[in-house]
């Protein structure tokens, strides 16, 4: 095996970017491992500061005392199945109306795609939508996490072009068979999809478990908030905490040190298990995302 011997610049340089590559791994990984750290240290401790690296008195009882919310288990339980039926509906929809965009004999399929592509950079606006989602009846309905955003059309563009570096063989072969353009889709054109569906059902369910937005306006019911939307509800709460600590510090930090609890290590520990979940995902997908990157770059 022959060794490339580097230049005393190029050493200087390779040293410089594994420099700079660990420093902005840092800056991403710590808030999250602060957040942890935290979330297993006492209120009580974590008021006084300083807490960094390491729990100074570990703990399980900030996830004790949210593990037994029920409305913090109910809304685990919304994002969750918010995240799996919204993702598969979403991706099979874009995926058929993608196919669709591919049959050259669609009569007006110029026309449908500069449609579509216009929603990419106009909307109606937040007001329209209220009214829209309101007039159709989906409000406070757990369907309107799923309906809006059904079809996606930058999903929907590369699906298309995956669909459309499938060799035409494949297709008329289905057709042969006996196979309509249903079980060509399911049969076949899905079946060879399996990168692009990785990755674009990882991104469609990244999304959909972070959201807490869409949530705060169109649903009123506690029942059916989401988790996050919950954690942003504590976060608002442990600002106004702050604030009450500030015009009044001595009472309220002789009342933090009576506690083994604080607001603040709450949410800390309810940001970890509302994390976790979708962080856990990301291992079983990777290997897909540079088969979706060079999906469609080799032809015969």
């Amino acid at each position: 095996m022959h060794l490339v011997r580097l230049s005393y610049g190029d050493r200087l340089m390779v040293i410089f970017i594994y420099i700079f590559l660990a420093l902005l791994a840092f800056t991403t990984f710590y808030p999250f491992w602060n957040s942890a750290v935290i979330s297993f240290n006492t209120g009580s401790n974590t008021a006084l500061g300083g807490v960094t690296f390491w729990p100074r008195e570990f703990t399980l009882e900030n996830y004790h005392v949210v593990l037994n919310d029920d409305r913090l288990l109910n809304g685990f339980m919304i994002s969750v199945l918010r995240t799996v039926i919204g993702t598969v509906l979403s991706i099979i929809a874009t995926a058929l109306f993608a196919y669709g965009m591919t049959k050259r004999e669609l009569i007006g399929r110029k026309f449908y795609m500069i449609m579509c592509i216009i929603t990419m950079y106009f909307s109606g606006g937040l007001i329209p939508s209220f009214l829209l989602v309101r007039g159709v009846g989906l409000m406070d309905s757990f369907w309107v996490f799923i309906i809006p955003g059904l079809i996606s059309v930058w999903n929907m563009i590369i699906f298309r072009t995956f669909f459309q570096g499938l060799p035409g063989g494949l297709e008329e072969s289905a057709k042969i068979d006996g196979c309509g353009n249903w079980g060509t889709f399911f049969r076949i054109i899905l079946p060879l999809s399996g990168p692009v569906i990785a990755t674009l059902s990882l991104f469609t369910a990244v999304g959909h478990w972070n959201d807490w937005f869409l949530p705060s306006i169109y649903i009123n019911n506690e029942n059916l908030l989401p988790i996050q939307t919950m954690l942003k509800q504590i976060l608002n709460t442990n600002i106004v905490s702050d604030q009450m600590a500030n015009m009044d510090s001595a009472a309220q930090g002789q009342m933090a040190r009576m506690q083994t609890v604080s607001s603040k290590s709450l949410s800390m520990a309810t940001m970890m298990i509302a994390t976790l979940p979708i962080i856990m995902v990301y291992p079983f997908v990777q290997k897909y995302f540079v088969k979706g990157v060079l999906v469609g770059s080799l032809k015969e």
